[in-house]
């Protein structure tokens, strides 16, 4: 889903999906995207969602990944 500048939306579900497509923990995801443990596991628990450069970073790095976060399969992969 994207918002009104068509930028996707990061719900828990896809938030986590992502950080298991790239085999990290939330400690090393949030090292990686220079936030603490504690904001990763607020987004996938629902308490707060990603946002402004958060949200953009995530894009990115699911872009680079490989990642496309579809609610039908919960995450996959675009990598053959």
């Amino acid at each position: 889903m994207k918002n009104r500048d068509n930028v996707a939306e990061w719900g828990p579900e896809s938030v986590r999906a992502l950080r298991k497509h790239m085999d990290l923990t939330q400690d090393e995801l949030a090292q990686e995207l220079g936030t603490r443990q504690q904001t990763i596991s607020e987004w996938e628990l629902g308490l707060y969602r990603p946002r402004g450069a958060s949200r953009t970073v995530l894009g990115v790095v699911a872009e680079r990944t490989g990642f496309r976060y579809d609610a039908s399969c919960k995450g996959s992969s675009s990598r053959t």
